[in-house]
């Protein structure tokens, strides 16, 4: 889901992050503040931090399928609180 379909797209940072904690949401971002934040807040959504610089939205939806495991062991992964793509 993004953000703008749900009246976060101009949210703060904060807001988005109650809102995926509260409602069981992954946040997929190419911010660092989210990363910086997952690591000091600790239990917090999880997080995919897509670490690529300017791209298409077709680069971004191959990295995920094409990581789609690893995304879905993050969900299993009680423990994990984040996951890099490269």
């Amino acid at each position: 889901m993004h953000v703008q379909s749900v009246g976060l797209d101009r949210a703060s940072d904060d807001a988005v992050w109650r809102f995926a904690l509260d409602h069981g949401f992954v946040i997929v971002s190419k911010d660092s503040d989210f990363q910086e934040r997952s690591q000091l807040a600790g239990a917090g959504p999880k997080l995919i931090w897509i670490r690529r610089g300017n791209c298409t939205t077709a680069a971004i939806e191959a990295l995920l399928r094409h990581n789609l495991d690893r995304i879905e062991a993050l969900g299993r992964d009680k423990d994990a609180g984040f996951l890099i793509l490269l």
